[in-house]
């Protein structure tokens, strides 16, 4: 079991939560981003990956490595979805799992957005990163760890 995370865009408060359960559970926390990254320092289950710059190399080094059985944390919705269909949990930053039965849906409001954007409406963006969602992320990471860690024990 691994925790990835889509860093390029995660709130410090995320990578930090991330890595206390990784070392909790002893558990490879992996930020990969394609910049040099802030890692918590002091932490060997904590580590980072800087990947060739470019659109969605960091996407596409976390779908070529994740496997069922990881967890996977991103806002980006089509990353989100290829994870899926791999098998791998998928968590926003904002405590929203991603399945099999909602990835379409969210895949599809996305696209909706991005075509009204592309001519022009404006859309706004999310509002800002706060204790809520933070809080909303801890516990969403702590529900699918532990239920990660029950089906391996089995």
């Amino acid at each position: 079991m691994k925790i990835w995370i889509d860093a390029d865009a995660a709130p410090r408060d995320v990578k930090d939560i991330a890595a206390r359960a990784a070392r909790r559970l002893e558990i490879p926390a992996l930020l990969v981003a394609n910049q040099r990254l802030y890692t918590p320092a002091g932490n060997p289950f904590a580590s980072s990956i800087t990947v060739a710059g470019g659109p969605d190399k960091a996407d596409d080094h976390i779908a070529e490595e994740a496997v069922p059985g990881d967890v996977a944390v991103t806002a980006d919705i089509p990353l989100a979805a290829r994870l899926v269909e791999k098998g791998v949990d998928v968590i926003d930053p904002r405590g929203t799992e991603y399945t099999a039965e909602n990835i379409g849906e969210r895949l599809s409001i996305r696209d909706f957005m991005d075509g009204l954007r592309s001519v022009g409406v404006e859309t706004g963006g999310p509002s800002g990163y706060g204790p809520k969602d933070k809080q909303a992320f801890a516990n969403a990471l702590d529900r699918v760890l532990a239920r990660l860690t029950r089906d391996r024990d089995r």
